[in-house]
């Protein structure tokens, strides 16, 4: 074990997974946690630190406490929280979209974040200094497009509750941080079209997009900058997106 323990919640892909292989290359011991079980076990076989996984679903509270409340005693000294586990759904246009796809993106980008934030959260206080909360935000929390309804407004409440988390922990020590990343090339857009191979290759093909190792190597780099320093807001795009003039409605 070392004194740098990072808990990674939906660490089964994407930027969680990539966060994973990054903390784990710099010797940091991990708790790593999502909904699918063979690819903990997987990931926990291929990182070489030591390693507690947990399958969890962030949206059951009284399961986030109980797995926190059960880390093994090398594990309880959490240095680093990343809010990670999040999902977009319902590409359509609002008024085509099925309310239990709102539900799902709300219980799990807000209510899930919220939750393992409250778990944790004396245990980071507990660290102080150089402790830190790293939530996955969006470009999406600040710009509005075209079928992002409930998503976009689930990454602006991250982007908020980030800000006013900061206020509260004014002098603890602890540092938070909204990470909003644009364009990424993940599962993302696989699992918001429901596997849509094609829509997933129109998105990112032709272009440059960003990938999960460049996500994971600013979460570490927040996270390991000298104590007295807190990044509140990091957007990143990659350089082949920017942003769009207004929509205009005409005859």
């Amino acid at each position: 074990m070392t004194d740098k323990i990072a808990f990674i919640t939906g660490a089964t892909s994407g930027f969680g997974r990539a966060a994973a292989r990054r903390f784990a290359e710099a010797g940091w011991s991990l708790v790593l946690t999502g909904r699918r079980t063979e690819r903990l076990e997987a990931l926990q076989g291929e990182l070489g630190v030591p390693t507690h996984i947990v399958t969890l679903d962030v949206r059951d509270a009284d399961a986030v406490k109980q797995a926190v409340a059960e880390l093994p005693e090398p594990f309880r000294a959490v240095t680093c929280l990343v809010n990670n586990a999040g999902l977009a759904l319902a590409p359509e246009k609002a008024q085509d979209v099925d309310l239990a796809d709102w539900h799902t993106m709300i219980d799990t980008n807000c209510t899930g974040l919220v939750n393992v934030t409250h778990a944790l959260i004396n245990s980071l206080i507990a660290i102080g200094q150089g402790a830190s909360i790293v939530n996955i935000g969006s470009v999406a929390g600040s710009w509005p497009y075209p079928g992002s309804h409930v998503y976009g407004a689930t990454k602006a409440f991250v982007r908020q509750f980030s800000l006013s988390l900061r206020c509260d922990l004014l002098g603890t020590g602890v540092r938070v941080t909204d990470i909003e990343p644009g364009m990424a090339e993940t599962e993302f857009t696989l699992v918001r079209t429901k596997g849509n191979q094609a829509a997933s290759d129109a998105l990112y093909g032709s272009t440059t997009p960003l990938t999960a190792e460049d996500i994971a190597e600013q979460i570490f780099y927040v996270a390991t900058l000298p104590a007295h320093i807190n990044i509140n807001r990091l957007e990143i795009m990659p350089t082949r997106q920017a942003w769009a003039g207004f929509a205009v409605d005409r005859d």
